[in-house]
């Protein structure tokens, strides 16, 4: 029976109603004697890394989890992570990039609703996660929700009420979960051993273009920070210039199909290796787990 490590950080699967809304309240272990039925599908230890509300998870979170995923590698055969579902995706994208080509499954998990409550996604994605986790084909990073399997670098919240929250954008699931049982989609060979990375940069900004934007907004975010990322309109036009044109003569990367989680978890590994521009647009135009295609 496989080995598997349950890392609870906190999110609205382990929250109770207070008086100020939902906190998260539920400890792993707890969490853990919600699902008995986990104990038929694999062997699990439960660890509490922190308890926040996951729009207050950033780069530090990343590195810790990472960190206590590569001491404990040896020690598990999968590792499941619960989660809030407002930056879920940003930690799946992150982790990707931190843990490189592993051959254990590392899964990211949460809900719309409380473990604590009667009506609840919960349990069922909590205990399809560790049925991922446990089963043979599984390795890399990915979230599992809503009985889909959806690589790292692809999962996007693209709604907030319903219990199917989550989608693998411009590529196909890896799998799903029916019943109990996995179906895989695409199965690809596990790699030998993974690479941990131990650095990000969190000084990356997202500016997102509006008509008539005053172009000097940009001397203000060189003063604060490392990078950015901006999205401009359509194929990636610019007031008073088109893509091509800031593309060829400033040298901008280009992002293609990549989710805007992706982009931005991606430029702080790459600025946290290195400060080289040349080398930071190497490592960021090196496609890792499908997020360049």
């Amino acid at each position: 029976m496989k080995h598997i490590l349950l890392l609870a950080t906190g999110g609205t699967i382990a929250s109770k109603p207070t008086q100020e809304g939902l906190t998260p309240e539920i400890d792993s272990e707890e969490l853990l004697r919600c699902v008995p039925e986990a104990a038929d599908i694999c062997r699990i230890t439960a660890e509490q890394l922190f308890a926040l509300d996951s729009s207050n998870v950033h780069a530090a979170h990343w590195l810790a989890i990472a960190r206590h995923i590569e001491k404990c590698f040896e020690d598990y055969d999968g590792f499941v992570i619960t989660h809030g579902t407002d930056t879920m995706a940003y930690t799946a994208a992150a982790l990707s990039y931190l843990i490189q080509y592993s051959p254990k499954p590392v899964l990211i998990t949460g809900s719309q609703k409380s473990i604590y409550d009667r009506d609840t996604d919960a349990r069922r994605n909590l205990l399809d996660a560790l049925r991922y986790a446990a089963d043979d084909r599984s390795h890399g990073v990915a979230v599992v929700f809503d009985g889909k399997v959806i690589i790292g670098t692809r999962a996007r919240k693209t709604r907030t009420r319903s219990f199917n929250a989550f989608s693998s954008i411009d590529y196909p699931e890896l799998a799903v979960i029916r019943e109990g049982r996995v179906i895989p989609y695409i199965e690809t060979p596990k790699p030998a051993s993974p690479v941990f990375y131990h650095a990000m940069n969190p000084r990356v900004f997202v500016l997102r273009l509006v008509p008539g934007q005053d172009g000097a907004i940009f001397d203000d975010l060189a003063r604060h920070y490392d990078a950015a990322v901006v999205e401009g309109f359509g194929m990636g036009g610019l007031p008073l210039q088109v893509g091509v044109r800031v593309k060829n003569e400033i040298e901008m990367i280009e992002a293609h199909t990549m989710t805007i989680e992706a982009i931005v978890t991606k430029l702080m590994w790459a600025l946290g290796q290195t400060k080289d521009p040349r080398q930071v647009r190497s490592l960021f135009c090196r496609p890792v787990a499908k997020d360049l295609l």
